[in-house]
């Protein structure tokens, strides 16, 4: 017995000094770097800084967009750059809106809805939705001459070797066009919307070789891939000014104007087609470098090239990579390890690139619009919270700007309706404006993210000043949240609903009640707001406690929580089991509460596991699926869910999550990876051990820092 204790404390002792060893961050980045050979449409890759976000083809440029138009589409995306079309009828938003009185208790609740007659309420809709739209700025490539004088196709590039290095955000491109090389190299600026490139090339000096700009209009449609060149006479573009080595294009669209700086070594930007520019290089030399930023305002800013873009690159991805929480699984015999790292590391810099801004980000990022390039408030958890758990929460603050930008219109949209508060638009564009749907005016899991997104804030250092800053905005929250329970007298209890769309959204608001995961939030969520209130000093809210003694129990039939109360016998009708299975977000998302069984919850992820259909769900059912595993001591389990082989949980060769034909890429199923992954090493409160959520046979070597505990 004595050997025994000295033989387990020894093992302690070294798997403790294992995790102990500095991770060596650069070789796990590095490992992970991502090379192309062949013309694959949905393994184009991108550069950026998290509010701008430049995607490229084979070329290391946006040399052949339409050939990637259904892959992963080579956009130029900016947070600033957003157009509306003309309102030539006057249509008013007021003429989207439908009373609904779901409860019978007189109240006339005015929700934006998807209208299909009169004609004109269901063109307002439209209009609403379509504006205001996220704009594709513009493409920039090069333009490549075959002996014979035709343009090449890119089927004509042979020897293609393409490298992006992660750990300086740099991109290499080789390949040769009828013999001849040619290398690119592409970076970020990490301070301006603005991309740098050095080309080299005997090409240069036989005048093969060209840079051009090419202006697309906006579709107005669900999907915009940057490759419309349709509607010609609905925008205007010219050239403000040029010399040897700059020029400055103004591109006027209806309601946007921005400008694009390009500078460049020696050479001559013209005009060669309607709203098409080429820069055509002196033919002295084979290198050339260039510069190219797009803003809202005529640029003031000094002579760039590549070089500059180069150093600023490196430094920026440097200082994040080497920042907050890092993970090595080398040395794991589990057959996934790898992969789980590559999908991690990938994660890391598609989410910093495309999701650092200062609004929650579309869920297709800065490369191509969805939804007409409008992010979804109930996604900003999958896009946010991992910042804070991998250490980074300054990026998650960033994106809570917009909270304080639209909170007067959430409060606008919680007067409308009846209630107090402040009800969180779903759909918007950065302005808070809402847009017309028949689902988005009825979900409610979007309103305490702000609350548990905060809450991690001041977990992160216990600064009372993270409290001062948000509090307005989290007691609004709970007002609502409290104000929009409805009281069953005969019951005695607090209901949410009638007249909720839950996260699974295949439920009829008009019949739906008491989601087990929104009742499970609305719980958690509304407790925090009375810490917050402690935490300053304040009084508890009254009616907020309440709501939280006499909230409706978490529903169940048979052993197993149901998706709804209102829908009884729901793992019995395949309809009822299709979408997110977001019951089990109860427990994984929510932090666990006594309102919770864990036997029952067990009991229902069995189910869901055996029952669901797994095919028509969406890419961060999984990683919830895992984090309920992995809470429920079932670390295999949570593995399981996070490598389940369906469509949806694909990750394509650039780490980006693949839907299908229609999203080729789903940055909320990245965030997702990287929130589980910190949840599963790091823990949750009241969990126990190190690694919760990683199997203890001895199949994982885990090195792991900088993680933040989830609550």
């Amino acid at each position: 017995m004595k050997k025994l204790v000295i033989y387990l404390s020894l093992f302690c002792i070294g798997f403790s000094s294992l995790n102990a060893q500095k991770i060596d961050r650069q070789k796990v980045v590095q490992r992970h770097n991502i090379v192309n050979t062949k013309v694959d449409t949905l393994s184009s890759l991108t550069v950026g800084n998290g509010k701008f976000a430049y995607t490229v083809d084979i070329t290391g440029m946006q040399s052949f967009p339409e050939v990637y138009k259904n892959g992963v589409s080579l956009g130029t995306q900016s947070e600033w750059g957003w157009n509306s079309f003309p309102n030539t009828e006057n249509y008013k938003f007021d003429e989207t809106l439908k009373a609904y009185d779901f409860n019978n208790d007189g109240r006339k609740a005015l929700y934006s809805v998807q209208l299909k007659e009169p004609e004109r309420n269901k063109k307002a809709v439209e209009y609403y939705r379509v504006n205001q739209h996220r704009l594709q700025l513009g493409n920039v490539g090069i333009e490549l001459y075959k002996k014979d004088g035709q343009k090449a196709k890119i089927s004509d590039l042979q020897n293609i070797n393409q490298k992006i290095d992660l750990w300086t955000g740099i991109i290499t491109s080789e390949f040769s066009l009828e013999g001849t090389p040619v290398k690119v190299w592409t970076a970020s600026f990490q301070n301006s919307d603005k991309i740098g490139v050095k080309i080299e090339s005997d090409l240069i000096i036989q005048k093969r070789l060209k840079v051009f700009t090419h202006y697309p209009s906006p579709t107005g449609q669900f999907l915009d891939d940057a490759v419309f060149y349709g509607n010609e006479k609905d925008h205007s573009t010219k050239i403000i000014s040029s010399n040897p080595t700059q020029g400055l294009i103004e591109h006027k669209l209806q309601s946007a104007d921005y400008y694009t700086q390009l500078y460049f070594t020696d050479g001559k930007l013209s005009e060669a087609g309607k709203h098409y520019f080429v820069y055509e290089p002196s033919s002295k030399n084979k290198t050339i470098e260039l510069s190219v930023e797009f803003s809202s305002k005529n640029p003031k800013s000094s002579k760039t090239l590549f070089a500059d873009a180069e150093k600023e690159s490196t430094s920026g991805w440097k200082s994040f990579w080497e920042s907050g929480a890092a993970v090595d699984f080398e040395g794991s015999t589990d057959p996934r390890a790898n992969e789980l790292e590559r999908r991690v590391v990938l994660s890391e810099y598609l989410t910093k690139v495309q999701c650092g801004g200062s609004n929650p980000p579309q869920e297709t990022g800065l490369t191509f619009n969805s939804w007409y390039g409008k992010p979804h408030t109930e996604m900003h958890w999958w896009h946010g919270v991992h910042y804070a758990l991998w250490g980074r929460p300054e990026i998650l603050e960033k994106q809570l700007d917009y909270y304080f930008r639209s909170f007067e219109k959430a409060k606008a949209l919680a007067q409308r309706q009846g209630y107090k508060g402040v009800r969180w638009i779903k759909m918007s564009d950065n302005d808070g404006n809402e847009s017309p749907s028949s689902v988005a005016a009825f979900l409610i899991w979007e309103q305490p993210h702000l609350i548990y997104m905060t809450e991690l804030l001041y977990r992160d250092k216990k600064d009372k000043k993270v409290l001062e800053k948000y509090k307005d905005l989290i007691f609004a929250t709970a007002d609502f949240m409290a104000d929009f329970a409805t009281y069953d007298k005969e019951k005695k209890r607090y209901n949410l609903g009638k007249g909720v769309i839950p996260a699974q959204e295949v439920f009829p608001a008009k019949d739906t009640y008491n989601p087990t995961y929104e009742v499970a939030y609305w719980d958690w969520a509304l407790k925090v707001a009375q810490e917050w209130k402690e935490r300053l000093g304040q009084p508890r809210d009254k009616k907020w406690d309440d709501v939280i003694s006499k909230l409706a129990p978490l529903p169940v039939q048979d052993g197993v929580y149901l998706s709804t109360e209102s829908a009884k016998d729901s793992f019995t009708y395949p309809k009822w089991m299709t979408d997110h299975p977001a019951v089990l977000g109860a427990l994984g998302m929510v932090p666990e509460s006594p309102k919770l069984d864990k036997k029952i919850m067990k009991n229902t992820l069995d189910i869901v596991w055996e029952r669901w259909n797994w095919e028509h769900t969406w890419g961060w059912d999984f990683p919830m699926t895992a984090m309920n595993a992995a809470r429920l001591g079932l670390p295999n389990k949570a593995l399981d869910a996070l490598f389940m082989n369906i469509q949806t949980n694909t990750y394509l060769k650039n780490g980006h999550n693949y839907q299908d034909g229609r999203l080729r890429i789903y940055l909320p199923g990245n965030g997702g990876v990287l929130t589980t992954v910190a949840m599963m090493l790091e823990g949750w409160d009241n969990s126990k051990g190190e690694f919760p959520g990683f199997p203890k046979d001895g199949t994982w070597k885990i090195k792991a820092e900088g993680f933040k505990k989830m609550p």
